[in-house]
């Protein structure tokens, strides 16, 4: 044990870091919930082809998941993750420059790709300087409140704010938005180092924090080996666990601004709304963090712990889809859907946890594996179920002379309820205490 008995603090500027991190490319991420419903105004595009848009993002994001897992894993974040910050702050500006439907989908295929290791370097950054004791609840505040929270000032910023109050058009709002994300790719390059190990400002007393979690500097193989990862159980379930949550979670990110304009509501009052859903999941996220290191704590079972959060908040939330939805008062609604994303999202830190228990020192790619099927049910629900199924329950209306189209949303959350409740039964069956490699130690 070290000499000096109070540790330095350099996790805590790392949390602020990664925090920052995800509140920024969720910010930049959920500016699609505004820019959808003037790309139907401006363009005349049917719910179809903003849902072809959309899931340009998706695939690039998909394939770049695990590619960008190996590389942070085998070379740390600092530079890695620095670097897509800015590739994704600049690439977003292209969509402002795009005027065809090809256009926009090239725009948002390339702003996928940049953003695809994001989250896999996170989880890296979490494994690598957030000790095992409270990783969990300081995992909710980067994964579900900071990036939830970037999801609900998206809106507001970009609504509210830039295009209600200083009445700006979409394409300056989010050139002014996307200028965030330089300033934070550099910080991050300065102040990050990729172990506590490995950075002179921490003295031996922090560095002790996370020996509980055998983070030393012990030779191990940098490369996931991917057969061993396919044929471990647990992994595989969840796969299938986040391929019908993200499918369920695509609506939020896609068409929750839609849904709301639709409701003849200005730009200010769209900004509020549409971001209380997400705010939900800001504050449910970290509660989720705190509440799964208690339950974990009181139960003494790490695997339960895990399958209780995992599963409880999904089959709350199926329940108050339809609570929320038969709310006639647009304030009523968007309260009701922030309860709905409070209990889904209490889960989330649950799934940060739960790949790094899994994949330990390739907790990067593991956690890229999870995203990457999240991120192909976004692609199955939005082309092949959201689009079709709002066209379908589309109708045109006239008014004063003009074509309105109408869109019945009810049958949208009914597939939102199902897919929670697919999740909620499949996490009772993962079991978070048998890593993918048998010689990492592991915690009941």
């Amino acid at each position: 044990m070290s000499s000096e008995t109070k540790p330095t603090n350099i996790r805590w500027l790392v949390l602020i870091l990664a925090s920052a991190t995800s509140l920024m490319l969720y910010i930049h991420r959920y500016t699609w919930a505004i820019i959808r419903p003037e790309l139907a105004r401006e363009y005349g595009f049917t719910n179809t082809e903003l849902e072809q848009i959309f899931t340009f993002f998706n695939f690039a994001y998909a394939i770049g998941q695990i590619p960008g897992g190996i590389i942070c894993d085998f070379f740390g974040a600092r530079f890695f993750l620095s670097s897509i910050t800015l590739g994704w702050s600049v690439s977003l500006v292209l969509i402002t420059f795009a005027g065809s439907f090809w256009a926009f989908c090239v725009a948002r295929l390339i702003f996928g790709g940049a953003q695809a290791g994001a989250y896999p370097s996170l989880s890296n950054v979490s494994r690598q300087w957030f000790p095992l004791a409270n990783r969990t609840t300081m995992q909710g505040f980067v994964a579900s409140f900071a990036g939830r929270a970037g999801g609900a000032l998206a809106p507001i910023i970009m609504a509210t704010v830039l295009m209600g109050y200083f009445d700006l058009d979409w394409r300056t709002a989010l050139m002014i938005m996307a200028s965030g994300g330089l300033f934070l790719a550099a910080a991050f390059v300065v102040l990050y180092r990729n172990s506590p190990f490995h950075d002179k400002r921490v003295n031996e007393a922090e560095q002790d924090l996370f020996r509980e979690d055998s983070l030393s500097e012990k030779s191990k193989k940098k490369v996931l080996n991917f057969w061993t990862a396919a044929k471990h159980r647990s992994l595989s379930i969840m796969v299938f666990a986040q391929l019908s949550n993200a499918g369920a979670d695509i609506v939020y990110t896609s068409v929750l601004g839609s849904f709301f304009f639709s409701k003849d509501i200005s730009w200010e009052q769209l900004g509020i709304y549409a971001s209380l859903p997400l705010f939900g999941g800001a504050i449910g996220g970290f509660t989720g963090g705190f509440l799964n290191d208690w339950i974990i704590k009181i139960t003494g079972s790490r695997k339960w712990g895990r399958r209780i959060m995992g599963s409880t908040g999904k089959t709350i939330a199926a329940i108050f889809v339809f609570v929320a939805i038969a709310q006639t008062n647009v304030a009523y609604l968007a309260i009701g859907l922030f309860v709905v994303k409070f209990f889904s999202d209490w889960s989330q830190p649950t799934v940060w946890g739960t790949c790094t228990d899994i994949g330990g020192p390739y907790s990067a790619t593991v956690f890229s594996i999870v995203n990457t099927a999240g991120n192909v049910g976004a692609i199955i629900v939005s082309l092949f179920i959201l689009g079709p199924l709002l066209d379908s329950y589309t109708t045109i209306e006239i008014i004063n002379g003009e074509s309105k189209p109408d869109t019945d949303y009810f049958p949208m959350f009914v597939v939102v309820a199902s897919l929670y409740i697919v999740t909620a039964f499949l996490w009772l069956f993962i079991d978070c205490t048998k890593p993918i490699d048998p010689e990492e130690p592991t915690k009941a």
